[in-house]
This record gives C-alpha cells, sequence and structure tokens, in this order.
C-alpha cells in the first residue's frame, strides 16, 4: 500500500512513526511522575512561541517555529513550578491556569497574524489540530533528528530514569541530582511537544503522549516493557493518524491519531494481558470456580465424618 504513495508521504509516514515512538516513551516518564496534565499544558503553551516566531520573522520555518514554541513551552513549566513553589496552589490547578492563559493568548496572537498582510497564507492555523501533509522534506528531517534524539535520551538513561520515577531517595543517595533529572525530564518533554505540534497540533499533541502510555499498563508488568510497548502503540497511532489524514484534502492529522489511539486503548483495556476486562472477568471466574469446588469438598469432609 505504501509504495502507491508519494515519497514525500511516505517521509511524512516515516516521520510520525518515529514521533509517536518518541511520545509514547516520553508519555510513560509522565505516567509515572503522575505529570499527564502536564504534557497537555505545555503543548498549550507552545502556541504563542510559534505565532510570535512567525511574526517576528515571516518565514514559516520549523526550526524557527520549533525555537519559538519550545521557548514558549519552558517558560510555561518555569510558571507552573514557580507558582506551585511560591504559593498553595495545586500543582494541577497551576497546569489549568497556564494552559487557558497561554492557549487563549495564542489563539488572540494567531487572529491578528492572519489578519495581517499574507498572514492568511501562512498556514499557522495547521498548528492547531496539526497537518502533517503539509510537511516538506526538511521539516521532516527536523523531526526525525530531534525524535530520534529523545529514544536515545530514554534508552541510554534507562537505569537513571527508573531510579528517578521509582526511589528518587535512593537516586540521591547514589549521587544522582534529582533537580538535574527534573530538568532533563522538562526538556525532553517539551522537545517531543514542539517537534509534534506540526503534525499533530497544539491541541491534541498531548492525546500522543498520554493515550499510549495508558494503553500499555494494561500489557506489562515491568517499567522496560511498558516503556516498549507505549513506544510500539505510539508509532502505530501516529503512522495511521498521519495515514488516514493523507487520503483526504486537508483533513487535519491530530483527530485521526486520537482515533486511532483511542482504538489502541479501547482494545488493550478489553483484552490486555494484565489488566484487561476480559482477563479480569476470566480470573474472577477462576476464582469463583475454586471457591465453589473448595466448599463443595469441605462440605463432603463434613458429611463423611458426620458418617
Amino acid at each position: 500500500m505504501l509504495s502507491y504513495l508519494s515519497p514525500n508521504t511516505q517521509w511524512v509516514l516515516l516521520s510520525t512513526l518515529i514521533l509517536g515512538i518518541a511520545a509514547g516513551m516520553i508519555g510513560c516518564l509522565a505516567y509515572w511522575k503522575r505529570q499527564s496534565l502536564m504534557s497537555d499544558a505545555l503543548s498549550h503553551a507552545a502556541l504563542p512561541g510559534v505565532v510570535i516566531a512567525f511574526a517576528l520573522t515571516g518565514v514559516k520555518s520549523l526550526p524557527v517555529l520549533v525555537l519559538g514554541a519550545a521557548i514558549s513551552s519552558l517558560l510555561g513549566a518555569l510558571l507552573i513550578q514557580g507558582i506551585r513553589s511560591s504559593s498553595r496552589i495545586k500543582e494541577d490547578t497551576a497546569m489549568g491556569i497556564i494552559l487557558s492563559v497561554f492557549f487563549g493568548f495564542g489563539i488572540m496572537m494567531l487572529t491578528i497574524v492572519s489578519r495581517s498582510a499574507g498572514g492568511s497564507q501562512s498556514g499557522l492555523d495547521g498548528f492547531i489540530f496539526g497537518q502533517a501533509a503539509s510537511m516538506v522534506r526538511q521539516d521532516v528531517y527536523t523531526m526525525l533528528i530531534m525524535a530520534a534524539l529523545v529514544i536515545l535520551v530514554v534508552f541510554a538513561g534507562f537505569k537513571e530514569w527508573k531510579l528517578f520515577l521509582f526511589d528518587p531517595d535512593f537516586a540521591k543517595g547514589m549521587g544522582l541530582s534529582g533537580k538535574w533529572m527534573n530538568s532533563l525530564y522538562l526538556s525532553v518533554l517539551v522537545l517531543v511537544i514542539v517537534i509534534g505540534i506540526q503534525a499533530v497540533g497544539v491541541i491534541l499533541m498531548a492525546a500522543l503522549l498520554i493515550i499510549p502510555s495508558v494503553s500499555a499498563r494494561y500489557w506489562s508488568s515491568s517499567f522496560r516493557s511498558m516503556v516498549i510497548c507505549s513506544g510500539v502503540f505510539g508509532g502505530a497511532a501516529g503512522m495511521t493518524g498521519s495515514l488516514l489524514s493523507s487520503i483526504g484534502n486537508g483533513w487535519p492529522t491530530g483527530p485521526f491519531v486520537v482515533l486511532a489511539s483511542s482504538a489502541i486503548f479501547l482494545v488493550s483495556l478489553i483484552f490486555g494481558a494484565e489488566k484487561g476486562l476480559l482477563v479480569q472477568a476470566l480470573q474472577l471466574r477462576r476464582q469463583k470456580k475454586r471457591h465453589h469446588s473448595n466448599s463443595w469438598q469441605h462440605k463432603t469432609v463434613h458429611v463423611k465424618e458426620a458418617e
């Protein structure tokens, strides 16, 4: 089937495959750090940076827009931590505040830029819901390199990530800096978000980070297997969503990626080998049979003793 697609479309599918793998793996870190909402907040916070970078340069260059999105997302992350540390506001509330303020400001800036001379041809609205088909070869190369870098960071420091997430006190005793690891975590999270917003969009990029990791939880019993499984699910969702959106003319990629991720989640929820509903139902039925059999044997023994 892929042979019937144009070479550029095949490159786009490859890039979204790698992006999905990277997003799924980073999503596992956010899942165990209990910061799934952070990915949603930072993806929305990237929109003002994209629009401002275009307004200042007047060029729709992916490296320039990624730089603007990265600065805006990092600023959002710093503000979330600042609000949490300097007030009694909880972290999830701070995330909600930054998400709303930054996204509202981004939409306002997008409206202003779109009404300016040549702004309607900028194509920045594609960053809201994603438009993978609009990427050129250079954009694909940039996304591939950055996504591969994220995957390398996760694999190279796998033991350190495991200690950082599950036993921070032991990690500190081993000389692993929690502040440095947290900074690295935020950096790779922001990097995945900013390279994926053109393909998936700022609104739905969080789905590519959250849903695959949750789905992988139903199939895995260890952190390593969950990271690998989440990467596979993320890659499958990213590639499938891009393939479906390429069929139509101007169809946004983000919604199709979410639908593909949701389908994987439903299958995992029902048929998951570890915590799937079907497996749990079979285990419960087996326990009831064993309990019934033990009760029957116990009654039989009592009857024989009475005789």
